[in-house]
């Protein structure tokens, strides 16, 4: 009778602990060198089903710390005087090796009640954050990932095919991190197990008509990631690393290396059969780039290995003012974006500038502008802010980062690190209210070394695959970091003002197409921060979270 009692009393406990979101699943926690990674396998996924707001006064907050939440889930309503505490993680002190998932929630319940006490004698800093839904800024576009050829690589491996479609569904899948964006490459890339393109052996380009050895997997399984994700508008954006040699002044895949003069037109073609040919097998194509970092292959030659094509600002105006802008505005893709630059902010503005003075007005052509992140902490805002002045009304978004390309920076994962979760979600705040309009991360998940990589030229991912066994990945604080942006703000978006009343959080927030309103709240410091938030129209709550923490609010 007791241990009914007992049963009955925290079952009590856990409903009231996990709310309404019972059909969710939380994350299977796994300490690492560098912190806690959450396990998938084909069996086993943590997801978070976007939360239905039943009332105009409700709030849903969606928080990971580094102690350990992941995407954990507290709700309650505006007007009410009380402070609403969300309680850290704190580790389950008896959980035997075949315990359950109801087990685990159990623990952690039980261990909440015993650490607000604790918490609350400890010093809490306060901030006041007034949201005002009057005052708007720029319509986001989304937020995504690459799918390199390491990605389709390592996915074909997996053991079991209900592995990949958790991989996929985590990232794409509403109650995942509701991507919708994704980067390829156009041919190869660095991320590969050997350099390639289309065309390598024929100057006429009718290897096109049909797709390369290299990306038939690729293809299908992004067909198949549509699918079982659910995503409604995968808008994909494609970015050539290299020519075929032959088209290059070096006749080389990398090194000091050019167009020549004589095949701008021919690239021009390569670039709309390349359209043509993802139309065909089913992968509509939503942006193209003029290239990926074209200055690799005229500075950089020295220290960057993969595949490049150099480009100065004034032969890429000739090549898009004359060829690549002509030839897709009277095709069938007429109405396709295209992007500038792909490159480091250090080249903005100057390049465009640049391209205009070769070309005058050459830059119409293009719709956007992306860049790279990978400089954003030496050169300043100033180069971003000079280029919106510049060209206001060009789409801005980050086409590429990761973590791990500089030399004083592990060059392989740190499993577990908040630290590095900490970087993505400053620099996605920062560029956010910048102007840009979306953000597409680099390769969706990688191996224990970083790759693979054909010149080793390893990074960190927001999931990283266990090679030993192809049975498992782990989700990586960086991925939950970049989900409090994506996951409840969706294509159409826009962003209206956010303004904290001191340097203890940081945040930005937005309009949703529903109307609802979405916030980030990112506490980056070492104490528990009372946050009182004032809406313009709904009133006011205060809440408190925990030391190095993240929060996705969502309200109508």
């Amino acid at each position: 009778m007791f241990a009914s009692r007992g049963v009955l009393v925290l079952v009590v406990l856990l409903v009231s602990a996990i709310g309404g979101q019972s059909e969710s699943i939380p994350c299977k926690l796994k300490d690492e060198k560098h912190g806690k990674v959450c396990v998938c396998t084909a069996d086993y996924c943590d997801y978070l089903e976007n939360p239905v707001l039943t009332d105009e006064n409700e709030w849903f907050l969606i928080s990971s710390s580094k102690q350990g939440l992941r995407f954990s889930t507290t709700s309650d309503k505006f007007g009410k005087q009380e402070k609403i505490t969300v309680q850290d993680y704190v580790e389950a002190t008896q959980v035997t090796a075949n315990a359950t998932i109801l087990s685990r929630l159990l623990d952690q319940v039980v261990a909440s009640a015993f650490t607000l006490e604790s918490r609350e004698s400890s010093i809490t800093r306060t901030v006041t954050l007034r949201l005002d839904r009057s005052k708007t800024h720029q319509k986001m576009v989304g937020f995504g990932g690459s799918y390199t050829g390491a990605v389709e690589y390592l996915v074909d491996n997996f053991k079991r095919s209900e592995l990949a479609d958790h991989l996929y569904k985590s990232f794409y899948a509403e109650d995942g991190l509701g991507f919708n964006l994704m980067r390829v490459p156009i041919g190869g890339c660095d991320f590969e197990l050997e350099a390639w393109s289309y065309g390598e052996e024929d100057t006429s380009l009718s290897d096109m008509d049909e797709l390369n050895a290299h990306d038939v997997k690729r293809v299908a399984q992004i067909k198949r990631l549509i699918e079982v994700s659910g995503v409604k508008n995968l808008l994909v954006k494609g970015a050539a690393w290299s020519s075929p040699p032959w088209m290059k002044t070096n006749n080389r895949w990398t090194g000091f290396g050019r167009l020549k003069r004589a095949y701008y037109q021919t690239w021009a073609d390569y670039h709309l059969r390349w359209l043509r040919l993802m139309k065909n097998n089913g992968i509509p194509i939503w942006a193209i780039s003029t290239g990926n970092e074209p200055l690799n292959g005229i500075i950089f030659m020295y220290f960057v290995k993969f595949m490049s094509l150099g480009w100065t600002p004034q032969t890429q105006a000739i090549w898009l003012n004359d060829h690549l802008g002509p030839t897709i505005r009277n095709s069938e893709f007429k109405d396709i974006i295209l992007f500038g630059n792909d490159d480091q902010r250090y080249s903005f503005p100057h390049w465009f500038k640049m391209m205009n003075r070769t070309r005058p007005n050459s830059i119409d052509y293009l719709n956007g502008l992306s860049v790279h992140w990978y400089w954003d902490e030496i050169f300043g805002n100033s180069f971003i802010e000079q280029t919106t002045e510049y060209a206001p009304d060009k789409l801005l978004i980050v086409s590429e980062s990761c973590i791990g390309d500089k030399p004083w920076q592990s060059a392989t994962p740190l499993l577990g690190s908040w630290e590095r979760a900490e970087k993505y979600a400053r620099d996605y705040l920062l560029n956010i209210r910048l102007g840009f309009h979306g953000w597409i991360d680099w390769n969706i998940c990688l191996d224990e070394m970083g790759g693979p990589n054909y010149v080793d030229n390893t990074v960190d991912a927001p999931v990283i695959v266990n090679t030993t066994t192809f049975e498992q990945f782990y989700k990586q604080p960086m991925f939950y970091a970049i989900g409090h942006f994506s996951k409840l703000v969706p294509e159409g978006s826009v962003r209206i003002d956010a303004v904290p009343s001191n340097i203890n959080l940081d945040s930005v927030a937005f309009l949703r197409p529903d109307n609802k309103i979405a916030a980030v709240l990112f506490n980056s410091g070492r104490a528990d921060l009372d946050i009182t938030l004032v809406d313009s129209i709904r009133g006011q709550f205060v809440v408190n979270v925990p030391a190095k923490s993240i929060h996705t609010l969502l309200y109508s």
